[in-house]
């Protein structure tokens, strides 16, 4: 990791939720959304053998938000199963699973103010959709002075050529090494390197 030895990493998983992976509803990514499970449970269970925070941050809004007066459908209710975070995640106790109101994780939730208090100085981010909600908490993340990775591998989006359009974007940045797109892979040796 290229920051300070007393600064660590922490997993943000984003958006994973049921209503996500129920193909009745009007916009599921589950094909594409199911391939990065295994990918993020392997870093989750690796974070937390490191004492590393894991943050599920998840959809919580309300039938009457804003955001559904345009073409999104509303979904991930606050307060309904479809809002929780799918059952082939591994989670643990330890976990913060973080409510938010909007796309970003970092949007009206405290999370930078948590991630500070924990010495964390990298979010890597994953989930879906790589496009929007993992992406905005990407850029927030650097917003909030901290280091942050989009993974390659532990994100979805509507379509691979999508997702693939917006990795593209962010490999070579102006941001480098402060944003970088990088495999779980690649970051765990990294981090544990």
């Amino acid at each position: 990791m290229e920051t300070n030895s007393e600064k660590k990493p922490a997993l943000l998983i984003i958006d994973m939720v049921r209503d996500n992976f129920d193909e009745s509803r009007p916009l599921p990514i589950t094909p594409l959304a199911r391939e990065i499970i295994a990918p993020l449970n392997r870093l989750s269970r690796a974070f937390r053998k490191q004492g590393w925070p894991v943050v599920f941050a998840t959809d919580a809004f309300h039938r009457t938000d804003f955001i559904f007066s345009g073409r999104m459908p509303p979904h991930s209710l606050a307060g309904t199963p479809g809002a929780e975070p799918v059952e082939d995640l591994d989670r643990d106790g330890e976990d913060l699973w973080l409510p938010k109101p909007r796309f970003s994780a970092f949007f009206r939730t405290e999370l930078d103010r948590w991630l500070h208090e924990r010495n964390v100085g990298l979010c890597a981010v994953g989930g879906i959709a790589t496009n929007f909600c993992v992406l905005t908490t990407v850029m927030d993340a650097v917003c909030c002075d901290f280091r942050a990775v989009l993974l390659e591998d532990g994100s979805a989006a509507a379509s691979r050529e999508l997702h693939e359009q917006t990795l593209g974007l962010y490999r070579r940045n102006p941001l480098y090494p402060l944003l970088r797109v990088m495999t779980t892979d690649e970051l765990l040796d990294e981090c544990t390197g």
